[in-house]
């Protein structure tokens, strides 16, 4: 299953190198111009964005910084120039590394593939225990509420699996659909929205929190 990168810079040709390259080494790759286009493909829940810093609308950091709260994936942005001020603006809002213009592409391939290796990997503790009593154990892929086990099938503990691990990052159905039933699976995404509506009710019946919140027009979320 490939992970996806949204790519974001104003120029075509930058854009169409780093598309044919992250392509050719597995990476599904989308692409916007500038900002106003980068925060519409947010709801395809990218894996890692690649964000130019100069755009001709909204800038990098700005961008950055009004995304960080619906997303936890690696950022990683692209300048011609880096000072030490704008490292620490930038990392201030949320940013992850900086790659320097022009670029290696193999090098810029490498730390892609080290930001999605340490983003994906599976948590140091494998159960989380939240404050309403609700319990995930990773290790033994199941969910339980105040010690008792909870009924999930494989795709509704997948689905909580998922969010919950990328805990403020916005899932729309269709990337939920591809991630867990796989992009060669004959069905449709609505089938995402009768399982979190299943999900929410085997939690909730059992007194625990809401903890799958819908995004309108965008997906949905556990909540931080």
């Amino acid at each position: 299953m490939a992970y996806k990168i949204l790519v974001v810079d104003d120029e075509m040709e930058i854009i169409n190198l780093l598309v044919r390259y992250l392509e050719k080494i597995g990476y599904e790759v989308i692409s916007a111009m500038n900002g106003s286009q980068a925060i519409k493909q947010i709801s395809k829940a990218p894996d890692l964005i690649l964000l130019d810093v100069n755009l001709p609308d909204i800038d990098g950091f700005s961008i950055c910084e009004s995304i960080r709260n619906i997303v936890n994936c690696p950022i990683l942005f692209l300048t011609a120039r880096i000072e030490d001020e704008d490292k620490i603006k930038g990392f201030g809002v949320g940013g992850d590394d900086y790659i320097l213009k022009p670029f290696s592409l193999k090098e810029l391939g490498a730390r892609v593939a080290a930001h999605i290796r340490r983003a994906h990997r599976a948590p140091v503790n494998p159960s989380i225990v939240y404050d309403d009593g609700l319990s995930i154990d990773y290790g033994g892929k199941k969910i339980s509420f105040r010690g008792k086990d909870l009924c999930f099938t494989e795709y509704e503990y997948k689905i909580t699996e998922l969010l919950s691990l990328h805990s403020g990052q916005i899932f729309d159905k269709e990337r939920i659909y591809e991630l867990i039933w796989g992009y060669e699976s004959e069905g449709n995404s609505k089938v995402v929205v009768e399982h979190i509506r299943k999900i929410r009710f085997k939690i909730e019946n059992v007194g625990g929190k809401e903890h799958i919140e819908t995004i309108w027009g965008m997906g949905y979320r556990w909540k931080s």
